[in-house]
């Protein structure tokens, strides 16, 4: 069932607004917090509000091909009831039909909104301002690179699922470019094949550390920094530690976040098999309309955003990579073991890490601070792997970065 595109369009009724633009819920006012199915769910009943739809309908609409419990079904429908200030008894906003399914019953208004309040300032509105210009690199691929602020360089490392256009307005990674770039002149790239680079990778090996490498010395030296800070997040750990034993005299800091030594089928048997289902659930779902697939990925990274930011992240896969591409970008690194690599960095390294970290196990950023000679290891409560601009990780992370480079 193809669900209706409601883009641009808001629902109220009692004291509560549904904005299918910001995809975000409203009570009196405030910001209320769901999960994407939860909002998927009570979009798809406001919808239809004119009917009962039945289970089946739902589940189409909001699961897709995927096999879901009916207890799984009850507690989205429990929690929907709960965002918009109705439970199962009272049933004045969404009635249970016994045995068939659920119609949305309150009185609806329905609005053009407005524009969505910022969860944070724009780049632009902190007087940051973003450049972007395209290097070669040897075989011919051209890089986009970004670069905001001044100061003591820092460049990161290129991971998938990024667009240096995009992430200038999203609430998952706006604060990140205000507060580097208040501090150090912050560069960035799109890997290969994602983003603004270029997207065609015939004959590109991306499983090869080299291409990867070969790429971050690339955006180094068209940005002419001589010696800069180094930051790596998650699938940029390998490359930025191949980077470090090439040019230990060009890298002054290493800064880890969420990383790792060893790709997922060279963990265990759970990894393994994680690893080996990511790709179908790429070639399936990652273009489609239906956002649960995407979904996998967002609640991976960022599980503890709100529905804006999820929104966000959902959008970035699609516009940061096509599925043939994402594939390759996703399972690069998973038969990859930088251990070796990790033993020989004779740089002065920060290791951080998440405690709960879902796209990088706690164990694997602890395994990997062991390896590198004389590494800090600072562990971060947080479920996220990609720090969210609300949550104290993120106050601690800067706190550490400040420490740890003030004499960059």
């Amino acid at each position: 069932m193809a669900r209706v595109d409601t883009g641009g369009v808001l629902y109220r009724f009692e004291d509560t607004e549904v904005n299918c633009d910001t995809f975000e819920i409203l009570a009196g006012g405030t910001r209320v917090p769901v999960e994407p199915q939860v909002f998927e769910v009570i979009r798809f009943l406001v919808e239809r509000r004119e009917r009962m739809c039945t289970r089946a309908e739902i589940l189409e609409a909001v699961w897709g091909d995927h096999f879901v419990s009916d207890s799984a079904l009850a507690s989205r429908i429990s929690a929907a009831r709960a965002a918009v200030g109705d439970d199962g008894r009272a049933q004045r906003v969404i009635r249970t039909v016994h045995g068939r399914g659920f119609q949305f019953v309150a009185p609806v208004e329905v609005a053009a909104p407005g524009k969505p309040p910022a969860l944070v300032a724009e780049p632009e509105e902190r007087g940051r301002h973003q450049s972007i210009r395209f290097c070669q690199a040897p075989d011919g691929i051209h890089l986009a690179v970004a670069e905001v602020g001044s100061g003591p360089p820092l460049v990161k490392a290129a991971t998938w699922m990024t667009h240096v256009e995009h992430d200038w307005h999203s609430p998952v990674w706006r604060h990140w470019l205000d507060e580097l770039g208040a501090r150090f002149r912050y560069i960035r790239y799109d890997a290969r094949g994602g983003g603004l680079s270029d997207r065609d990778l015939t004959g590109c090996r991306l499983d090869d550390l080299a291409t990867w490498t070969s790429d971050l010395e690339t955006a180094v030296d068209c940005s002419d920094v001589q010696r800069f800070v180094l930051f790596a997040m998650s699938q940029g750990v390998g490359h930025a530690l191949d980077y470090c034993v090439r040019h230990p005299d060009r890298v002054s800091h290493l800064v880890i976040l969420g990383g790792y030594a060893r790709g997922m089928r060279r963990r265990d048997a759970d990894a393994a098999a994680q690893a080996a289902l990511l790709p179908e659930l790429i070639r399936v779902g990652w273009g489609g309309s239906n956002p649960a697939f995407r979904t996998v990925f967002t609640t991976t990274f960022v599980p503890e955003a709100t529905s804006e930011q999820m929104r966000w992240f959902n959008e970035l896969a699609l516009q940061s990579a096509p599925a043939e591409n994402a594939v390759q970008l996703e399972t690069a690194f998973h038969d990859q073991d930088f251990s070796d690599l990790a033993r020989a960095v004779r740089v002065p390294t920060l290791v951080l890490h998440a405690r709960d970290d879902r796209g990088a196990p706690f164990s694997e950023g602890r395994l990997l601070a062991s390896l590198i000679p004389g590494a800090e290891f600072v562990p971060l409560d947080s479920a996220n792997h990609v720090l969210l601009g609300h949550e104290p990780a993120w106050a601690e992370f800067l706190a550490h970065l400040d420490r740890f480079t003030a004499d960059a």
